[in-house]
């Protein structure tokens, strides 16, 4: 399977995602991104031996676009303290089914996660020391006959946390059957992409800026000519 790399050195690679494949290893067993990516990274460079690849962030299964690796344990070191610091700006865009209620807004909810049902709630207040403040702002970017493009900037990066806050407020993602959507997309994905990220580079300590398309189909397509 051919990856799509959309940036490339000796301390980190960045891939865009497939809808449906796996960041990591979980107890489906499916084979991961991350695996991928090692045996890309052994062939093109003639590894021998065990690739060293670390994984510094993940993106939700049915979720395509940009996964950033580090080739490096420096890189993974300062790109995991980069993200906890909230140094990484990564920049999503969704498409919905509703009008938003505003063109821009921050929403600000509490979530909490329930496990068993690998799913995440919304609520206005607290609800105890298990919800988490969550925060993202959005922008109305297009609109079509029958759907929206937002674009969204999390400010937090909690479980499932966009696909949570746009259906609490009615936005409910495109083929995102678990957050309330009409039908599912016929592939299993959802129209949920990350577009875009942006960091000073671990190691050369100068600005990376990677942005991504979105998969090809009649929707996505329709949007990208707009935007």
């Amino acid at each position: 399977m051919k990856l799509d790399i959309v940036y490339e050195d000796n301390h980190i690679i960045a891939v865009n995602k497939r809808s449906g494949d796996l960041v990591q290893g979980d107890k489906t067993g499916d084979k991961p991104l991350s695996d991928m990516v090692k045996e890309y990274i052994k062939e093109k460079y003639n590894k021998p031996g065990d690739v060293y690849l670390g994984v510094t962030h993940r993106i939700d299964r049915p979720t395509s676009g940009i996964v950033i690796f580090a080739r490096t344990t420096k890189a993974l070191t300062r790109l995991n303290k980069m993200f906890q610091d909230k140094e990484i700006n990564k920049t999503y865009w969704a498409v919905v089914e509703n009008e938003p209620p505003n063109m821009s807004d921050t929403l600000t909810h509490f979530l909490k996660r329930n496990t068993k049902q690998n799913k995440s709630y919304a609520s206005i207040n607290s609800a105890g020391k298990d919800s988490k403040e969550s925060v993202l702002a959005y922008t109305l970017k297009g609109k079509t006959n029958k759907y929206y493009l937002l674009e969204i900037d999390p400010k937090t990066g909690r479980h499932h946390q966009i696909r949570t806050q746009l259906s609490f407020i009615g936005c409910i993602i495109k083929g995102d059957l678990k957050y309330g959507a009409k039908r599912s997309n016929p592939d299993g994905s959802i129209h949920l992409h990350a577009r875009g990220i942006e960091f000073l580079h671990p190691v050369k300590k100068e600005p990376v800026v990677i942005t991504a398309n979105p998969p090809k189909d009649p929707v996505w397509d329709e949007f990208v000519k707009l935007a």
